[in-house]
């Protein structure tokens, strides 16, 4: 039986939360502002959430907009005080000023989750050298999805770099046994070439929300979405 693909919608608050499990969601990235493109939610949405569906929340942390850690004490505090509101999986990536990972960030951060799983995030397309960055993260404990459109603009443009990851990790290769969790401008149509490709997880966020990211998820949205990554 071929493995079931996993389908991560963007929620903003309990109204998105809802309407994603509802269309058949497996999980949620829990994020607020998507002006810059996602900063940590408050601890009070994120009990909500938690309270309202049975899906798991992964919740960014990222204080601003940008790939720099920032403020790194005042990160490690919005990771422990997400893990007391009840997360249990994460979202997360830093960069340096030269396109590397900012690998101490991202230990700091890790260590403060306590083996909690998480995705690093699309900094990972801004990456100065890509595979570089994945070897360097290679062993950090609970990371188990690389969130990637393949390239800064988006899957289509990224689309060969994913193919050539999806078979980079069949081989097991050191840095690519995590998932390739793809998202980032994904279109409907290029689903079934990366199904094809071996890629069962996939990443949504306008596209989940017809009216745009003014109005909230559709639940109808998500569900054609999980028909059409689980092959139908």
């Amino acid at each position: 039986m071929s493995e079931r693909a996993v389908l991560e919608v963007i929620a903003l608050d309990v109204e998105d939360a809802v309407a994603a499990q509802a269309g058949g969601a497996d999980r949620l990235e829990l994020v607020t502002d998507m002006a810059a493109d996602g900063l940590t939610p408050s601890a009070r949405t994120v009990a909500a959430v938690r309270a309202a569906v049975d899906i798991p929340p992964r919740v960014m942390l990222r204080l601003a907009d940008g790939f720099a850690a920032g403020d790194l004490d005042r990160l490690v505090d919005t990771a422990r005080e997400m893990r007391d509101a009840g997360a249990q999986e994460f979202v997360l990536g830093f960069l340096d000023a030269d396109g590397g990972v900012d690998l101490g960030a991202v230990e700091r951060v890790v260590g403060a989750l306590d083996g909690c799983r998480w995705t690093f995030h699309r900094a990972i397309d801004r990456a100065a050298d890509r595979d570089a960055l994945r070897k360097q993260l290679d062993g950090l404990p609970g990371l188990d999805a690389y969130l990637t459109a393949g390239a800064p603009g988006g899957v289509a443009d990224g689309l060969p770099t994913l193919l050539a990851e999806a078979r980079r990790g069949k081989q097991d290769e050191p840095g690519y046994e995590q998932q390739l969790l793809v998202g980032g401008g994904l279109r409907l149509e290029q689903v079934p070439t990366l199904l094809g490709a071996g890629i069962h997880a996939f990443h949504i966020g306008g596209a989940a929300r017809p009216d745009g990211w003014g109005g909230p998820v559709s639940a109808e949205a998500v569900a054609e979405w999980r028909r059409v990554v689980d092959g139908g």
